[in-house]
Formats: structure tokens, C-alpha cells, sequence
């Protein structure tokens, strides 16, 4: 099938999180292509669906609200049907925003006046019951996210956190609902539409309830929510899974991951790539604001490492470690440093033959990726949940490049060795 025109227009808020919403639509069986930043073009090959990757999240709000209607413009101009707000599956915000200001800016703009809200995704362990969000067996505020260096979660209750950021009346659509399927899900709509809710955070505690959503969701002009969902929508356009929708070329060149995330998950990750064996080289923030080249000094490491295998260069700490820098240099200015390097790193490592990297950190993500110059990526297989292989075609990469931007929650703890032997398989 020949479509030129995409029937879903999805806007993230971050890098990494819009290759884990292309990831979800991909096993669903869309052909998905994600571009980096708003295109100031037509969209140039086939896809059911795209993905427009901002960095929006943390930026001030007029800021969020702008890129996001831009997004928005664009993607209508591909001929989008539906439009899919992403956030984080922990619901990543400051105290201002930004989901509920973009999610009334979109609102308006699409002339709709109800949505839904909810960061499920069961298969990465994110779960929404009663409007509380848990991360495995945690509440949110108990499981590491309260300690986000930009964007701390202290509060698991979606509806109350909602409710700070938007002057629009945010209700409930709980479990007991979902459970009963379509007809009750569009029944709890119109009550709430009648009794002047305009967002609704949604229960989900499993795939099925995610699928059980879906058709409940057809024709709503915008729908808000992490990348759970997305797998209850390709069925509402006539979209079945498919394996052809995730090819990507054959893999070729060096290996190697940069990491900027302090994520638990990312942590882990870094400490069984050392326990391995492998080459690793961790970067003092505390340096690069010393105005040392760390950047150089990794790039030489990498070059006496590279060729027998995959080196990582890694910015990862406990959260004390990074409350210590931040408390030295200043939350923003730390975090900037870091993404500014690991970004330089990253490229770099791509001039040097590497075309098979993994980059651990939504910020950090966002960094590589316009430092690589990358303005779109076709969609592959997943490596992990939420975590796919991506291709794209970048200055320093005109053979192609392998690229896979991974949250830093995600992924399991072999996640770095498992990424690079699925591409060899």
C-alpha cells in the first residue's frame, strides 16, 4: 500500500520519547518516520504515521506552546488525521508544565474541547489506577523520579497534577470504565464533557486495557498521552501488524554508546558494560567547567579502544553525586555542559567510523542528534520495550547511520550488549 499522506500526526515533547511512541505504532504495523525539530518541508517518503521529535519538555512554556503549534501546522499540512501529544510515561513536568499548557494551546487550535491523559505503559512497568501513576511497584514519588534533576516528580496523583497546570477541568475515566470496554469508555466521555471536564486521565493497569482504549479514541481529534496508547490506534485506521514495517538496512561499521543519563535503569546499564570487561571512560562535569577539552580527551581514549568492539563514554551518577555538581555549577549550566559534550563526543565518534550508537538520555538524545545533524529517522524493530533500532542518513554519516535514542529509564540491565547483537542477527 502506497500512502504519501500519514493518517496520525504525533507530536513528543522529547527526543527519546518520540522513538518510544514510533516504536509502539512500528509493532502495530505502521510505517513511521520521525523528524528532528519541526520539517520545513514536505514530508519526502511513504508513512502511515509521523513522529515530530521536540525538546520541549523543560523549555519555558510559550516556548512549548509554539514549537508544539508549529508541529501541529505541519503535520496537518501531511494530511493527518488524528494528532498524538507525547509525554513521558512518568509524566515528566516542572511545577509549570508543560503537558497541560501545550495540551490547551493544541486543544484550541484543533477546536476540540475533551482529551485524554495518561502516561501507561505496562510493558515498561508505568501503570495508572485510581489517577495514581506507579512505576513498577512504587508510586511515582517513590521511585527515583522524585529526584530528577529538571523535572522532579513528587506528587503521583495524575489528576492533581493536571489540575496545577491547566485552568481547564480535569476528571477521571478509572479503571472500573476501562474494564468495560468501548461502549462505557465513550459513555464516561459524555458525562464528563456534559459536567465541563475538557481532560481526562485515564486508568490503565495492562496491554489490554491500552487495547480496550483504542477504539474508544477513533475520531477524537487529539489524544494526549505516553506511548502505552499507541498501540490501541493503528487498528482504528485499518493498520495490522506487519514485520515490513520495522526493516531497516543491513548494519555496518564501529560501535559505541554515550550516555548523559543518571537514571537507575542507566546506571545499571553502564555497570554491566564495566563488569563485562569492556572499555569505558567516565567524564568529570566538574572538568568541562574547568574549560578542559574533555571531549578530546575522550575521542583519543575512544580511538585506542574502538576497533576491537564497542567503547562507552558515560557522564552517569548517583543522585547525590549530581546534586553535588549541581550545588557547584548550577542545575541548567551542569546539565547543559554535559549534553554539549557527550553531544560533541557523539559526533565525533560518527567522523571516526562509528555507525552502529546507542545514546542513553532523553536531554542527551536531543543533543546528539542535532549536533549529528540528523533531521529524520526511519523506525525499526524494538531492542527493548520503548527502545527501537532507528536509520538515518546524516552529514558525517552519508552511508547511513544506526542510531538508537534510549529514555533513561528504559532498558534492561544487558541493555548495551543486547542493542548491538540484534543488529548483527
Amino acid at each position: 500500500m502506497t500512502r504519501t499522506r500519514a493518517l496520525l500526526g504525533c507530536i513528543a515533547d522529547d527526543f527519546t520519547g518520540a522513538t518510544d511512541l514510533a516504536n509502539n505504532l512500528v509493532r502495530a504495523g505502521m510505517r513511521v518516520v520521525q523528524a528532528m525539530g519541526v520539517p520545513t518541508a514536505p514530508l519526502d517518503t511513504e508513512a502511515d504515521a509521523i513522529v515530530v521529535a521536540l525538546k520541549s519538555r523543560t523549555i519555558p512554556k510559550e516556548e512549548a506552546i509554539a514549537q508544539s503549534l508549529a508541529a501541529l501546522q505541519w503535520l496537518q499540512a501531511q494530511g493527518a488525521e488524528q494528532i498524538y501529544f507525547k509525554y513521558c510515561s512518568t509524566f515528566d513536568s516542572t511545577a509549570e508544565g508543560n503537558i497541560g499548557p501545550v495540551t490547551d494551546a493544541l486543544m484550541q487550535a484543533l477546536g476540540t474541547d475533551f482529551t485524554i491523559a495518561t502516561p501507561a505503559f505496562p510493558d515498561n512497568k508505568r501503570t495508572v489506577f485510581k489517577g495514581y501513576l506507579f512505576v513498577g511497584d512504587v508510586l511515582l514519588n517513590e521511585s527515583g523520579m522524585q529526584n530528577h534533576p529538571l523535572t522532579p516528580m513528587t506528587d503521583p496523583n495524575l489528576v492533581r497534577v493536571l489540575q496545577a497546570q491547566t485552568p481547564s477541568r480535569v476528571g477521571l475515566i478509572d479503571h472500573s470504565v476501562v474494564a468495560q470496554g468501548e461502549a462505557a469508555i465513550r459513555a464516561r466521555i459524555d458525562q464528563l464533557k456534559a459536567e465541563g471536564v475538557r481532560m481526562a486521565v485515564v486508568d490503565a493497569v495492562s496491554n489490554a486495557d491500552l487495547l480496550r482504549l483504542g477504539p474508544a479514541l477513533k475520531g477524537m481529534p487529539l489524544v494526549t498521552a505516553g506511548s502505552g496508547v499507541a498501540i490501541g490506534l493503528p487498528g482504528n485506521f485499518g493498520v495490522a501488524p506487519s514485520n515490513e514495517a520495522a526493516r531497516l538496512p543491513a548494519a555496518q561499521g564501529l560501535q559505541a554508546i554515550v550516555s548523559g543519563s543518571c537514571s537507575v535503569a542507566t546506571n545499571q546499564q553502564v555497570m554491566d558494560f564495566i563488569k563485562a570487561g569492556k572499555p569505558a571512560l567516565a567524564i568529570d562535569p566538574l572538568r568541562i567547567a574547568a574549560g578542559v577539552d574533555v571531549a578530546a580527551e575522550a575521542l583519543a581514549w575512544a580511538e585506542g579502544h574502538i576497533g576491537q568492539g564497542p567503547v562507552l563514554v558515560y557522564s552517569t551518577a548517583e543522585p547525590s553525586a549530581v546534586r553535588a555538581i549541581q550545588g557547584k555549577l548550577g542545575s541548567e549550566k551542569a546539565g547543559a555542559m554535559v549534553e554539549e559534550t557527550i553531544a560533541a563526543i557523539a559526533r565525533g565518534l560518527v567522523q571516526r567510523g562509528v555507525r552502529q550508537l546507542i545514546v542513553a538520555g532523553g536531554e542527551t538524545s536531543g543533543a546528539c542528534v542535532q549536533a549529528l545533524g540528523i533531521t529524520q529517522m526511519r523506525i525499526g524493530a524494538q531492542i527493548d520495550p520503548g527502545v527501537p533500532w532507528c536509520h538515518a542518513v546524516a552529514p558525517d554519516a552519508k552511508d547511513g547511520l544506526h542510531i538508537t535514542l534510549k529514555s533513561g529509564n528504559f532498558g534492561g540491565t544487558d541493555f548495551f550488549t543486547k542493542a548491538f547483537a540484534q543488529l548483527q542477527a
